[in-house]
């Protein structure tokens, strides 16, 4: 890692300013653990709720008497510029304080996308952690960053932004990147006991069950992948937001995802690259450059890598591959494709480095470059009448999210998720229909709409 350098030469002794907008577990960690970073300062909090904005102050250290709560453009001003720590209900009165950075932290599309715009033009970064604003206009608000000279960018500490950067690093050093995905958390089976635990159950295996879940033979991969998948029944489907993590990495890699749903497979670590790679070589992929996510079966007393993000990678040279798989990485059976990963993701703790990097580099940690390549989108589970209103993040949901190529929001085609959710339908949903355009009621005065069609116009010529 080269960042101290970096800061030291062309940061010339900074200090960063920056405030986030959210006061939920991640947004705490950025606050807490920036009172131990020398080069980041952390005036002002945002959130609805002024209460967890004070105890994240008060968590990082502060005392009671250090922080205030404002409700005006002057006090905030005043009590930033004498030191205190400041919390406010409304995030707009960020905007007329003198920060480099906005954090944006409030898993709220239409509120993240207002956030963002209204940072961006008060000439201030924007380091943006609401991943499901991101997947909708993420390219259009780095399009104006970039247009302003400003910087716009998913957060390292978060498995997207980790996963941008893995897959950048690994072209850099002229790697060919096979696969890229996230794990989607542990699945812990007992060989002793042949029970398997996962998430909120336990269940016993049979012998067959318990010879499907022994390594993975070469050239097994297509078989074993989906009779794991039909033996993990029962174990919650993917959420939208795994779905949306995946289609951001796309959005900002170009890798995409090979089924609508991703394969989402069942896979011991040192299996990865086994299945990862292209069925002529004994495993899955009908094409190479594909993003996707796993879940990682472990034993009780193995490392797990519920929190990690990887890459399948592959090297032309003989020499150089033979220097990787004999150096640490995991080989496949065939010696064609090899697996680096990191098995974790620090949240809010690590998410500074892009606020730093952002104002004292002018560089994001996230992609260079964003282009609408993926949409989220959802069916209906069940009939759906005439002015509901859909919830998108309710466990349990009575929309299936899936991936499709992005394309322009308009009459007759699917809807991305996120664009509608807390939105009311005006008209009967059938089971299993698409959510459409035409079938729910834009809200109105909607930034993350117009911010939308704005991007469609920009990256769809044929829009309008």
């Amino acid at each position: 890692m080269i960042y101290r350098q970096l800061f030291d030469r062309l940061g010339k002794g900074q200090t960063v300013r920056a405030g986030i907008i959210g006061a939920g577990d991640f947004a705490t960690a950025v606050v807490t653990q920036s009172a131990a970073i020398r080069r980041l300062d952390l005036p002002i909090v945002a959130d609805v709720d002024v209460d967890l904005g004070r105890r994240a102050f008060l968590l990082a250290g502060y005392g009671e008497e250090e922080v205030v709560v404002c409700s005006s453009r002057r006090a905030v001003l005043q009590a930033v510029e004498t030191g205190r720590r400041v919390v406010v209900q409304d995030a707009m009165l960020l905007m007329d304080v003198p920060l480099d950075v906005v954090i944006e932290c409030t898993g709220v599309p239409e509120a993240a996308a207002r956030h963002a715009e209204e940072a961006i033009r008060h000439g201030k970064h924007v380091a943006n952690v609401t991943k499901e604003m991101d997947v909708l206009v993420g390219p259009i608000l780095k399009h104006l960053a970039d247009r302003a000279g400003l910087v716009y960018s998913t957060v390292d500490g978060d498995q997207p932004g980790l996963l941008i950067g893995l897959v950048q690093w690994a072209w850099e050093l002229g790697l060919e990147v096979i696969a890229a995905g996230k794990s989607l958390g542990d699945v812990v089976y007992d060989q002793a006991t042949n029970v398997v635990t996962d998430w909120d159950r336990s269940f016993a295996v049979d012998a067959a069950g318990a010879e499907l879940l022994g390594p993975i033979a070469p050239g097994k991969a297509p078989r074993t992948v989906p009779a794991r998948t039909a033996l993990m029944q029962g174990s919650p489907a993917l959420d939208a937001y795994e779905l949306v993590e995946m289609a951001m990495v796309a959005n900002a890699t170009g890798l995409m995802p090979e089924v609508e749903g991703l394969y989402a497979p069942l896979l011991r670590t040192p299996e990865i690259p086994e299945v990862f790679c292209p069925v002529d070589e004994g495993g899955i992929l009908h094409r190479r450059g594909v993003v996707d996510a796993a879940y990682t079966l472990r034993g009780p007393h193995e490392a797990g890598l519920g929190g990690g993000v990887w890459i399948v990678v592959a090297c032309d040279n003989d020499y150089s591959r033979n220097t990787l798989a004999t150096k640490g990485l995991i080989v496949n059976s065939r010696g064609s494709a090899m697996l680096i990963y990191r098995p974790h993701h620090l949240c809010g703790v690590e998410a500074p480095m892009t606020a730093l990097c952002a104002g004292l580099l002018r560089v994001p940690t996230g992609a260079s470059e964003l282009r609408p390549l993926v949409d989220v989108v959802a069916r209906a589970t069940r009939d759906l009448a005439a002015g509901e209103k859909l919830d998108c993040d309710a466990k349990g949901s009575d929309l299936k999210a899936s991936m499709r190529a992005a394309g322009p929001v308009e009459a007759g085609q699917p809807l991305p998720i996120y664009m509608a959710h807390r939105v009311a339908l005006k008209v009967d949903v059938p089971a299993g229909t698409s959510i459409t355009a035409d079938m729910v009621v834009p809200p109105a005065g909607s930034r993350l709409w117009a911010l939308r069609a704005e991007q469609d116009k920009l990256f769809f010529p044929s829009v309008g």
